[in-house]
């Protein structure tokens, strides 16, 4: 009996898989009779519950905070959080605010002086307009 090799295309998956969401939880802190939680308590009974469910992979809490401004709070895979008040904004907003909190990696935000980064020098060394051919006018 011939052996015979399985035929089986491998697919591609550009890093599906190893793929890690930093932002593991979303904290919705609210008061219960304050007017600037008027929108994020309308949040918490319209979208929150399709939120959850396009992201299942982070934890949702929701909890009341009397006589407090309503804030989320987003906690990182590196132990850090970010915190964004959210007074008397609308839904569609806060919605907005949220996404900003899970596609945020949790580092703090710094200002990039070189846009490149490495350890090896240049091959061809540093460049000037001195160097190099010389042309005749």
């Amino acid at each position: 009996m011939p052996v015979s090799a399985i035929r089986t295309i491998t697919k591609n998956q550009n890093g599906v898989g190893a793929f890690i969401l930093q932002c593991k939880r979303i904290d919705f802190h609210y008061c219960d009779w304050e007017g600037s939680s008027k929108g994020m308590r309308s949040f918490l009974r319209s979208r929150l519950a399709d939120f959850a469910r396009a992201n299942p992979a982070i934890e949702i809490n929701v909890s009341p905070r009397p006589r407090k401004q309503p804030i989320l709070r987003g906690v990182y895979v590196n132990g850090r959080d970010k915190q964004i008040c959210v007074r008397n904004m609308e839904p569609t907003q806060i919605i907005k605010k949220c996404e900003l909190l899970r596609d945020a990696s949790g580092e703090p935000l710094r200002r990039d002086t070189k846009p490149v980064k490495s350890i090896n020098e240049s091959v061809r060394g540093v460049w000037s307009p001195y160097h190099g051919a010389q042309f005749k006018i």
